[in-house]
C-alpha cells in the first residue's frame, strides 16, 4: 500500500522553492525528484497486486519476457540484457521463480556455460492472474488520461534515448 504523505504542502514544490533561492531554476531537480516519487508510488502499488501471487514487479517482469519468447524460454544473460538489470539481479529473480514453481532451469545446449530459464504452466497461469490486475488498475496510473500516459511515455522515453538505451536511436530535441 502506498503510504500517504498526508502533509498540508507539496514537499517537492517547497524543495523547488528552497532550490531556486539558492541554486538557481529548479525544473530539473522538481522533475528527477517527481519521477523518484511516481516510482515509489507504482511499486508499491505494483506490490499491492503482486504480493499475493508470491512475485515482485522484478519477477513478475522476467515472467512476462519468457511468455513473450517464442519457446518460453531465454538464457539468462539475454533476461538481464532485456530488462537492463544486473546477472545477479537475473540470478536472484531465476532462483525464486524456480522456487515457486514458475520457471524451470537448465543447461544452455548452445552456449556451455549458459543457463536457460524456462516459464512453466503455473508460471503462465500466475502471469496471466497478476496481468489482470495491473491492467485492472492501469499499472498504477488511473489518475491518467490515455493521452496523457502517451505524452509521459514519448517524453520519458527522450530520456531513455538520450541515455543510450537504443543503438542509433536519434532523439528528437523538440
Amino acid at each position: 500500500m502506498v503510504r500517504p504523505l498526508g502533509l498540508p504542502f507539496d514537499p517537492i514544490e517547497r524543495a523547488g522553492q528552497t532550490w531556486e533561492e539558492r541554486f538557481g531554476p529548479a525544473s530539473a531537480m522538481r522533475a528527477a525528484t517527481s519521477v523518484f516519487r511516481v516510482q515509489q508510488i507504482l511499486l508499491a502499488r505494483f506490490d499491492e497486486v503482486l504480493k499475493p501471487h508470491g512475485l515482485t514487479f522484478a519477477r513478475y517482469e522476467v515472467l512476462v519476457l519468457l511468455t513473450f519468447s517464442r519457446t518460453g524460454e531465454l538464457p539468462l544473460k539475454v533476461i538481464g540484457s532485456r530488462l537492463m538489470v544486473h546477472p545477479t539481479s537475473v540470478t536472484n529473480a531465476i532462483d525464486r521463480l524456480v522456487g515457486a514453481g514458475y520457471v524451470d532451469r537448465r543447461p544452455n545446449p548452445n552456449d556451455g556455460r549458459g543457463v536457460l530459464a524456462a516459464i512453466t504452466a503455473e508460471g503462465r497461469r500466475v502471469v496471466e492472474r497478476a496481468t489482470a490486475e495491473l491492467t485492472g488498475l492501469d499499472f498504477g496510473l488511473g489518475d491518467l488520461s490515455e493521452a496523457e500516459r502517451a505524452d509521459l511515455f514519448d517524453v520519458l522515453k527522450r530520456v531513455r534515448l538520450g541515455a543510450g538505451d537504443v543503438a542509433g536511436a536519434e532523439v528528437d530535441a523538440r
